[in-house]
């Protein structure tokens, strides 16, 4: 049976400091709190990360990181709007469920990245948007999704992915692929066409 891989100290720092600012708030979370809960001396800890914003920094880049390749699988794996579509929704969900602290801090915390690390969040996550966009552009100019406004439905979808880490008992009450169905069922049946739309507009 191979050896189970510990995380080294500064995957450690990190898992904890995730946890930290997800449940206490990126501000109200100090160097010297995640020293003593990692166990380790202050002084110490300024080896394995320069700052505390150097760690969040790691914590929102990391899930940047996670979020894309999910993508990017997506892409890969599909050719049609909407299964491409739905493959995005349960990477998306995937990446969640599984890091459900960090998924927090990446959704709430970044605002309190400092430069330049906050102006390449923001072009990270524009570009993923415009990626999500594409999609849906190509299923509407195909025929297969009803023509609408993209930033609406854009927003409808990020915010039911992102906010799943508002929602504890989501972990306990579904698994991945539930919660996949259910939100991809929501956002297709909204925007499909045929009997769907006919029946949305009666």
């Amino acid at each position: 049976m191979p050896e189970k891989k510990t995380p080294d100290r500064k995957d450690q720092i990190a898992q904890v400091a995730s946890e930290h600012f997800h449940e206490k708030g990126y501000m109200a979370v100090s160097m010297r709190d995640l020293a003593k809960e990692v166990g380790i001396e202050a002084a110490s800890f300024y080896n394995h990360y320069e700052s505390k914003g150097s760690i969040l920094k790691e914590i929102c880049f990391r899930m940047a990181d996670e979020f894309f390749s999910g993508l990017n699988r997506a892409l890969s794996e599909h050719h049609l709007p909407a299964a491409q579509l739905q493959a995005i929704i349960r990477e998306h969900v995937g990446v969640v469920l599984k890091n459900f602290s960090a998924s927090a801090v990446f959704f709430r915390e970044w605002r309190h990245l400092s430069e330049p690390w906050l102006s390449q969040f923001l072009e990270l996550r524009r570009r993923y948007e415009e990626q999500v966009r594409q999609v849906l552009s190509q299923g509407m100019n195909q025929g297969l999704f009803r023509q609408m406004d993209q930033n609406v439905v854009v927003y409808t979808l990020f915010s039911l992915l992102n906010g799943l880490h508002e929602w504890k008992e989501v972990q306990q009450r579904f698994s991945p692929q539930e919660v996949t169905d259910h939100i991809a069922g929501i956002v297709l049946n909204g925007i499909a066409v045929g009997d769907q739309a006919k029946h949305h507009k009666s």
